[in-house]
């Protein structure tokens, strides 16, 4: 099993959340690891509410919750929210982008920006969702959910290998900007590759450049490691500062000057 990464990517305001919730990753087994990248866990246990905050992959997500029950998370074109109440856990398998098309078949651009029951997908989700609450283990857990997706696995897929080995690059390397160095870098016609991610993902490959490089500049500001925007902006391939804040106060909620000055002013608390 490859380790999971302990990237805080993808979460907004991560210190400060770190003080409301713990979070876990486990490693997908080797079988399921083609269309599953990890499982994740929350736990919290809280006198007061707290909002967490979260700008998803573009992965479609099945959530087992405590209390609560078993949702598939549709690919999330927005900021996420999530209130945090009381005392509570999720158990969370965050498939490769495109990997839970490739096992269903399904659309997945028909439930974007929604939750579904597991049920509504899988018949059986009932009866695999009382497993996993009885599992003793996150681990245990683990086990349970792949025996089940094991009777659903697919066969080998090229257009699914090929597209995840895509959003891998997109993700990974911050000097693709734009969609037409990945469609020279694959040697493959823009119009394919557009018809891969609206069948795999349900969103374009420029929307999942763009979300991914959002990623890079609010980790970048929340670390504090930016010392000037416009040097970001043009790291992350925006035309100028402009583009890029109009972008991410669209998507985060805040400039990245705000952003930066909430990061900073969380790193000055003291834990005790």
């Amino acid at each position: 099993m490859s380790t999971p990464p302990e990237s805080e990517k993808g979460i907004l305001h991560p210190r400060e959340q770190a003080r409301h919730r713990t979070l876990s990753r486990l490693a997908a087994g080797p079988e399921v690891g083609r269309f599953v990248e990890w499982y994740w866990i929350v736990e919290w246990d809280l006198v007061e509410p707290y909002t967490a905050e979260v700008l998803p992959f573009p992965s479609v997500n099945v959530t087992f919750e405590q209390p609560g029950g078993a949702f598939v998370n549709g690919v999330c074109t927005r900021k996420f929210e999530r209130e945090l109440i009381g005392r509570g856990r999720t158990f969370g398998v965050k498939f490769w982008a495109g990997g839970f098309s490739a096992v269903t078949g399904l659309d997945v651009a028909s439930f974007r920006d929604q939750v579904l029951p597991l049920t509504a997908v899988f018949p059986e989700g009932e009866r695999l969702a009382d497993l996993m609450v009885a599992a003793g283990s996150d681990v245990r857990r683990r086990a349970v959910f792949e025996t089940f997706l094991r009777d659903h696995l697919a066969p080998p897929d090229p257009s699914y290998e090929l597209v995840r080995d895509i959003v891998t690059t997109m993700a990974a390397d911050r000097s693709v900007a734009r969609v037409d160095q990945i469609t020279e870098q694959f040697d493959i016609p823009i119009r394919t590759l557009q018809r891969l991610f609206r069948r795999y993902l349900g969103v374009g490959p420029k929307w999942v450049l763009r979300r991914y490089r959002l990623h890079d500049g609010a980790e970048l500001l929340a670390q504090g490691d930016v010392a000037e925007l416009a040097e970001l902006s043009a790291l992350l391939g925006y035309f100028d500062q402009a583009h890029f804040s109009k972008e991410f106060k669209q998507q985060i909620g805040l400039t990245p000057a705000e952003y930066a000055a909430r990061a900073a002013a969380e790193r000055q608390i003291t834990y005790r």
